[in-house]
C-alpha cells in the first residue's frame, strides 16, 4: 500500500542529466548485489542519454530531499519494442512503494504517448520484484530468447 505520506515525500520526475550520476550509482549497485556488469549494462550506464533518451526512450526517476533513490526506463528496441530496463531503488528505501510508483509513471507515459505494449526481462530469483510486475499488470509469457540464467519476460499490454 502506498501511503500519501511516501507521496508527499518521494517526486518522479523524468530525465534531467544532473541526476545522470544517481541513475547510474543506483543501477551499478543493483547489478553488482545480484548478478554482474555486463557489457550492455556498461554501455547503457555510460551513456543513458544517447543509449535510452535518443533512441526514444524515457528514464524516471525517484527523488527524495533532491536525492535519486529510485530510477526506471524505458527503452526501445527497434525488433522487439518497448522494454521497462534498469530499475533500481536506493536498499534504504526498498519496501516503501518507490518502486510501484516508478512502475506506474513509466505505464501512464506509455499510455500518454500510444506504445501498444511493454516487456521487461526479470530474474525469477527476485521474488519481490516479480510480484512488483504482476501487481503493476505485466503477466508472464514464456521466454523466447533469454540474454541471462532463470530469466523470465513478462508483457505488458495496454
Amino acid at each position: 500500500m502506498i501511503t500519501n505520506k511516501l507521496r508527499d515525500s518521494v517526486e518522479i520526475t523524468r530525465w534531467d542529466r544532473k541526476y545522470r550520476s544517481g541513475f547510474i550509482r543506483l543501477n551499478r549497485e543493483w547489478i553488482e548485489r545480484f548478478f554482474c556488469l555486463e557489457e550492455s549494462d556498461l554501455k547503457i550506464l555510460g551513456d543513458p542519454e544517447g543509449e535510452i533518451i535518443d533512441k526514444g526512450g524515457e528514464i524516471f526517476l525517484a527523488l527524495s530531499r533532491g536525492k535519486v533513490v529510485g530510477c526506471c526506463a524505458l527503452m526501445y528496441h527497434p525488433d522487439t519494442g518497448r522494454q521497462l530496463a534498469k530499475m533500481a531503488v536506493s536498499p534504504a528505501e526498498q519496501g516503501k512503494g518507490i518502486a510501484f510508483l516508478l512502475g506506474a509513471a513509466l505505464l501512464k507515459y506509455a499510455g500518454e504517448h500510444g506504445v501498444p505494449d511493454i516487456f521487461l526481462e526479470a530474474n525469477t530469483r527476485l521474488a519481490a520484484s516479480v510480484r512488483l510486475y504482476h501487481k503493476l499488470g505485466f503477466r508472464q509469457v514464456e521466454a523466447k530468447t533469454p540474454a541471462y540464467n532463470s530469466v523470465i519476460c513478462i508483457w505488458k499490454k495496454f
